[in-house]
C-alpha cells in the first residue's frame, strides 16, 4: 500500500508477523518491530532497542489518520492497492492520447477481444483482465487501430506492463 504522511509518499509492504514481530519493507528499507496495541488507537513500537509510542485518530473515511507522537503530530493517509487502482484508472479515463491499453494492478489476462491491425472505435474493449478477484474490462478512449498486442490469454502480468500498443 502506499502511505502520504503530509508531503511523503511511501510505498509500505508487510513482509511478516508472527505474535508482536512484525517485519515491514517501507519503500527498499526492511524494518523489524515488535509491536503492541496496548488499547485502541495507541500503538507501542520497539525497534533497534529504542521505544516509540503513537495515538492514531482514524477520520470518518477511515484511510485518513491524525498521528501524535510525543513530539509531532502528522496528517497520515492509507492508499490501499484498490484506492490506487481506482485513482489511476479516472486519471486514465481523462487521457485522450491514448497510445497504449495497461491494467495498473497485477493480474491475469482472462480474453483478448481484438486483432494486431484491427480498427477500433472509442469504448470498444481490448482486453479482459482479472485482478484482485474482480475482472476489468480495458477499452480503447479514440479511434484507432491496434498495433501490437503483447500478451496472451492466460499471461500473468505485473501493474503498469504494457498489454497493448495503439495507432
Amino acid at each position: 500500500m502506499e502511505i502520504h504522511v503530509g508531503d511523503r509518499v511511501a510505498n509500505v509492504e508487510l513482509v511478516s508477523k508472527e505474535d508482536n514481530i512484525v517485519v515491514i519493507k517501507i519503500d527498499d528499507k526492511i524494518y523489524n518491530l515488535d509491536v503492541v496495541m496496548p488499547e485502541n488507537g495507541v500503538c507501542s513500537i520497539l525497534h533497534d532497542g529504542k521505544s516509540y509510542n503513537a495515538e492514531f485518530k482514524r477520520s470518518d473515511n477511515g484511510k485518513s489518520y491524525i498521528v501524535n507522537t510525543q513530539f509531532n503530530t502528522f496528517p497520515v493517509e492509507i492508499v490501499d492497492s484498490q484506492a490506487k487502482y481506482l485513482r489511476n484508472k479516472r486519471k486514465d479515463d481523462v487521457d485522450e492520447n491514448q497510445d497504449r491499453i495497461f491494467s495498473p494492478m497485477p493480474g491475469k489476462v482472462v480474453k483478448i477481444l481484438a486483432e494486431n491491425g484491427q480498427e477500433m472505435q472509442a469504448g470498444d474493449p481490448v482486453v479482459i483482465v482479472e485482478a484482485m478477484k474482480m475482472q476489468s474490462e480495458y477499452k480503447v478512449k479514440r479511434d484507432c487501430k491496434i498495433k501490437d498486442i503483447l500478451v496472451k490469454e492466460g499471461d500473468t502480468i505485473d501493474g503498469n506492463q504494457t498489454l497493448v500498443t495503439l495507432e
